[in-house]
């Protein structure tokens, strides 16, 4: 009798389990898009050349741990400057984030701290400042190198 109400069971859970399946609902990504927020300048101290860039500005719980996911572009004259209330290592991942990413560490007077080059798409391996931050700038990777940007050199935004 047990063995009987247990494949019972074990039956209607697999029809209802492979019902629920067939019941998916697709639901589709609505296109996020870069909408410009501030300007920023990258000052590189070794020759005094300077960087500008449309920046989107991730101050909020939500703009922060939102960040870049669901993006499918970003040019390479756009980035996005979070701004945190405290200075603190920072500890960054690519959670539903499609595009390859810099990001740049960046201390309480806005000088470039670390980097983590080339972050990949949809990875959720940790990507840490290593080092106290309370900005951290995401552009296009490849960016960092072909700027030839180093620890020290200076950003400005409004």
């Amino acid at each position: 009798m047990v063995v009987k109400r247990v494949v019972l069971i074990l039956s209607v859970l697999a029809i209802s389990l492979s019902g629920c399946k067939e019941d998916k609902k697709e639901v589709e990504q609505t296109e996020v898009t870069f909408k410009k927020e501030g300007e920023l300048t990258i000052f590189k101290v070794a020759d005094s050349t300077e960087i500008k860039l449309d920046i989107e500005i991730a101050d909020t719980d939500f703009d922060i741990q939102t960040g870049l996911m669901y993006r499918e572009s970003l040019q390479n004259n756009q980035g996005m400057l979070f701004v945190f209330d405290d200075v603190t290592e920072r500890y960054f991942y690519m959670k539903n984030t499609k595009i390859p990413l810099d990001i740049i560490y960046l201390d309480a007077n806005r000088t470039m701290v670390s980097f983590q080059k080339n972050a990949k798409p949809m990875d959720e391996t940790s990507l840490p400042s290593n080092v106290p931050a309370k900005y951290v700038l995401e552009v296009n990777a490849g960016l960092v190198d072909a700027w030839s940007l180093a620890v020290g050199d200076m950003v400005e935004y409004h």
